[in-house]
């Protein structure tokens, strides 16, 4: 039924192109937020088409509680996992992005669209379970060493992203590396295994919960963004 309805809205988006409908909805997406939903929704699985309207792949309203956090913290390092519209949109953002992917054949067409301040690293799953993803498609698979991939990365980490696989692993590091007033956007958290991963963490976490439209999604979603909050001082 996927590959369906995206196979459907791909022959959508052609006839538009051929009637010219496509090129109006590209210029009131510019102007309209409904809009460029809606263009969106045109895009999805197409990296190229979307890239042009500049957004990620989260909430609407993730996305501009994000801009206005990097606004404030000018040359903001940042650290994704799970690379996409995303990584291309933090670059032209911050200082600099370090993105870590487990696909090999989503990398490469990653890196032919990354700016110069993005660099992306490729770290596939190997045989095992140390630390599985839930993910369907990835059973007797270990993403140890593409969760650990952000213990290579040296300096502070005002910003970490978690968007990709073995998501309840990335978040308990995350956590342990985020630099002091920095922020943690962890995407897709209707699932329960999210939740019960943020719950782990209880009131050392301060979360604030976004749901609602999302670039190239025709259903809501929900984006969490996670601030560590620190040690209570030691009692004299």
């Amino acid at each position: 039924m996927k590959t369906a309805y995206i196979r459907a809205v791909h022959v959508a988006r052609t006839a538009l192109r051929v009637t010219g409908l496509l090129a109006v909805l590209d210029r009131l997406a510019v102007r309209s937020r409904t809009v460029l939903w809606m263009r969106s929704l045109l895009s999805i699985y197409d990296l190229e088409d979307l890239l042009a309207f500049d957004v990620p792949w989260w909430t609407f309203a993730a996305a501009d509680r994000v801009e206005a956090f990097l606004a404030e913290h000018p040359g903001c390092r940042a650290f994704e996992w799970g690379s996409g519209a995303s990584t291309v949109w933090l670059g032209r953002r911050c200082g600099t992005v370090i993105s870590v992917e487990h696909d090999p054949t989503w990398a490469d067409r990653m890196r032919a669209a990354l700016p110069g301040n993005a660099r992306l690293r490729l770290v596939e799953p190997v045989p095992g379970g140390a630390v599985p993803s839930a993910k369907p498609g990835f059973a007797g698979l270990d993403f140890a060493d593409y969760v650990a991939a952000i213990d290579d990365v040296a300096g502070p980490l005002h910003l970490i992203v978690i968007d990709g696989r073995a998501r309840e692993a990335c978040l308990d590091r995350a956590v342990e590396r985020l630099t002091g007033g920095g922020l943690i956007v962890l995407d897709n958290v209707d699932r329960p295994r999210y939740c019960d991963a943020l719950a782990r963490h209880g009131q050392r976490l301060d979360v604030q919960w976004t749901r609602g439209r999302t670039p190239a999604l025709p259903y809501p979603t929900r984006t969490a963004l996670i601030s560590v909050r620190p040690p209570a001082a030691s009692a004299a």
